[in-house]
């Protein structure tokens, strides 16, 4: 479980510094991450490219808004998306559907919509990613999708 290995990599770091919080978050990203990475087969959740350099471990609510540890470390929190989708995810030009459809920002130009159309994600959201995706598609203002 996320969370066991993050508290057990921890355990010994004092937390009294913002500078060891930046050591305990590399700690914790890379737990996620790795738990990503055995969630989605290795996988990007849209495209399928399995080359571990061009995958990104993506939080779908971000780790500065998270409330626990537990939520930052939640691989339901998460897709693993490949550089291209992981930009255009973050910078909210777009969002999933509780279906896993790709959703498109206005914001994203015509050439990158036409690129990108008709992608999905390559298994449907499980319930609490569900409630994450619309968490981000609030966020970022996607009303009535």
């Amino acid at each position: 479980m996320p969370l066991t290995a993050f508290q057990q990599a921890t355990s010994g770091l004092p937390l009294t510094t913002e500078a060891e919080r930046t050591v305990v978050q590399r700690i914790g990203q890379d737990i996620f991450r790795k738990a990503l990475m055995a969630f989605w087969n290795s996988a990007c959740a849209v495209t399928g490219i399995t080359d571990s350099p061009l995958l990104r471990a993506s939080h779908i609510l971000p780790w500065a808004e998270c409330a626990t540890d537990a939520q930052r470390l939640d691989v339901h929190n998460g897709l693993l998306l490949s550089a291209l989708w992981d930009a255009a995810f973050h910078a909210g030009l777009l969002s999933f559907d509780d279906g896993g459809i790709a959703l498109f920002a206005p914001a994203l130009s015509a050439q990158a919509r036409e690129a990108l159309a008709g992608a999905s994600l390559l298994r449907p959201p499980t319930g609490a990613q569900s409630t994450y995706l619309l968490l981000h598609r609030t966020r970022w203002g996607f009303k009535g999708m």
